[in-house]
């Protein structure tokens, strides 16, 4: 059986709101799936899963939330060989840069060689109804990826 490793966090709640929705999705495919908030987890752990989610909210100009940074640090210190990742945060437009801790995670597993399944979700602030529809779709889709690599 496949199975994810979601790690991620939230200021406001509103990554939080993003990660139950993808949480959903992944587990509507029936998918094993961990959930750690980032404070928890370390970059030893993407190895032990066949796929990965990672969350964050973009901070200030475009920034990693500092909670982010050490889990990040710690990325570099692992070879993923292929695994399937996907990307999602909470993002504010009024920013110079849109969802940059987004954008940030996607290279950082590229980087240390993911195949980052989809593009990056990035939604404005707080999910809207569609929005969370939309969060569980990008779960259910990630998730049927994982199986049909699997079998």
């Amino acid at each position: 059986m496949s199975k994810i490793l979601m790690v991620f966090t939230s200021l406001t709640g509103n990554t939080r709101d993003m990660a139950d929705a993808i949480a959903e999705g992944i587990k509507s495919e029936h998918v094993e799936l961990d959930i750690k908030e980032v404070m928890y987890a370390s970059g030893d752990d993407l190895l032990k899963y066949d796929g990965i989610a990672l969350g964050a909210y973009t901070w200030g100009d475009g920034d990693l939330p500092d909670e982010f940074l050490d889990f990040f640090d710690e990325m570099s210190e692992v070879q993923l060989d292929g695994q399937k990742a996907i990307v999602f945060g909470s993002c504010d437009s009024s920013y110079p840069v849109f969802g940059g801790a987004v954008d940030q995670l996607v290279d950082k597993l590229k980087e240390i060689g993911a195949e980052v399944a989809e593009e990056g979700l990035k939604i404005e602030m707080s999910p809207s109804q569609s929005e969370l529809k939309q969060c569980q779709e990008f779960g259910a889709a990630f998730a049927k990826r994982l199986v049909g690599i699997k079998q």
